[in-house]
């Protein structure tokens, strides 16, 4: 599908957007081993969260769904079934890392797999420290999905994590849920902890010390009534688009605020973003609140060490806002870029060649100069959601019509995002 992008004169408005994707993924399957009926509020519509609650299901988990409200009818630890078929964990890395500590602990066989850009994920973090556990898993090549997982009865473990992820911590602590003993995880930077909150939420014994993180084995979960703040890394195109366009006003309503994943806003705050937080509150343990933001003109940066952690699925519209900052963008540490739904440092630099933009490609980042103009031109998603935004927002800036091949890409994560940028654009 081809999606046209005209030129933007302005940007205002108040937007809601939808349901944070990590906190949809984490409470879906905390609330399948919970007793009793959960109820989530404004659950991500996108299809990689579709696709956990697809493999919900098929593991016996009864779930209803009316847009973004979903009840999910928990089974409490040891109420899953053997699925009667290869689990679909689409295109989400999400579903199937996180999921797969879950799938560790159980009596009974399960495969899952994905699409063919999941194929490519590499999965050895996660194989690793759950076959410590005592689960066995085999591999394409040893790290490519399908995995096939023999449950079995886990043994607590003291683990520490090679690189900084969210996704393998939630499947070492939830295939913790299962053992008996606690179950340690250490992290060598601290990452993104909704699952932590959510466990603690739903009832799990866990402490967290530092970077240390510890989680009593076979707790009693029980439902609860949740609610999903909005989703910051979709607020973020939304954000530099704002940035973008000269004249530009937006508010962006009820918004994520978590500290491990506020980086974003400091970033754009170094470079010299108009943008105020107002209206913050707590909704079951996470921080939300409204994001305003001004058109103004920001300075650049760069995202290195750590921040490119906590930046890395923020640096492609980063890189769209550094083109057109004072001093550009330089992106270093990122060389897993080079393993999500496509090699991003590859499409980014693809796609600002056709806009006319000068862009250095680096094996682990890219260099980006600033006070560049971008041309009308026919773009392309490569079948990559974030691709897809990151160039709807450049197009807003380019001086005539451009067209993004692929577009459907987007409904990965955000179906709604075009019908929201037209809607606040002018």
């Amino acid at each position: 599908m081809q999606q046209r992008i005209s030129p933007a004169t302005t940007l205002e408005g108040s937007i809601c957007l939808p349901g944070d994707k990590s906190i949809s993924h984490r409470y879906a399957m905390i609330a399948s081993l919970a007793e009793g009926v959960t109820q989530i509020r404004n659950y991500a519509t996108g299809a990689d969260c579709r696709s956990t609650l697809g493999a919900l299901r098929a593991l016996g988990v009864p779930i209803e769904q009316h847009g973004s409200e979903v009840t999910v009818h928990g089974r409490g630890l040891d109420g899953l079934r053997a699925p009667e078929a290869e689990l679909d964990a689409g295109n989400s890395g999400s579903t199937i890392r996180m999921l797969s500590g879950i799938l560790a602990a159980q009596p009974f066989f399960t495969r899952i797999g994905g699409d063919e850009s999941l194929s490519r994920r590499p999965m050895a973090r996660i194989i690793r420290p759950l076959t410590e556990m005592g689960a066995s898993i085999s591999a394409r090549e040893g790290s490519f999905p399908p995995l096939e997982i023999k449950g079995s009865a886990l043994r607590p473990i003291d683990y520490t994590l090679p690189v900084p992820s969210a996704q393998v911590k939630t499947c070492v602590l939830f295939a913790g849920l299962f053992a008996n003993g606690r179950t340690i995880v250490r992290e060598p930077v601290r990452s993104r902890d909704h699952t932590e909150i959510a466990l603690r939420e739903f009832g799990a014994e866990i402490t967290i010390d530092g970077r240390k993180i510890e989680i009593e084995g076979r707790p009693k979960l029980l439902a609860r009534d949740v609610a999903v703040p909005s989703d910051l890394s979709s607020a973020a195109f939304f954000l530099v688009a704002a940035l973008l366009v000269p004249g530009s006003s937006l508010t962006i309503r009820g918004v994520g605020l978590n500290p491990t994943r506020s980086a974003l806003l400091d970033f754009l705050a170094q470079m010299g973003a108009n943008l105020r937080i107002v209206n913050v509150e707590s909704s079951n343990g996470e921080l939300m609140g409204d994001v305003v933001i001004r058109h103004g003109t920001v300075r650049g940066g760069v995202i290195e060490g750590s921040m490119t952690a906590a930046l890395i699925d923020e640096i492609p519209v980063l890189a769209v806002l550094g083109a057109a900052s004072e001093n550009g963008l330089i992106v270093r540490d990122a060389s897993e870029l080079r393993i999500k739904e496509t090699d991003r440092i590859a499409t980014v630099a693809e796609n600002f060649r056709r806009m006319g933009v000068r862009v250095e490609e680096q094996p682990d980042g890219m260099i980006v100069p600033g006070r560049q103009s971008f041309r009308a031109a026919h773009l392309d998603s490569f079948g990559d959601h974030r691709i897809a935004m990151a160039f709807a927002v450049a197009a807003l800036r380019a001086e005539g019509e451009s067209w993004i091949e692929n577009a459907e890409a987007a409904s990965v994560s955000f179906p709604e995002f075009f019908q929201i940028l037209r809607g606040i654009t002018n």
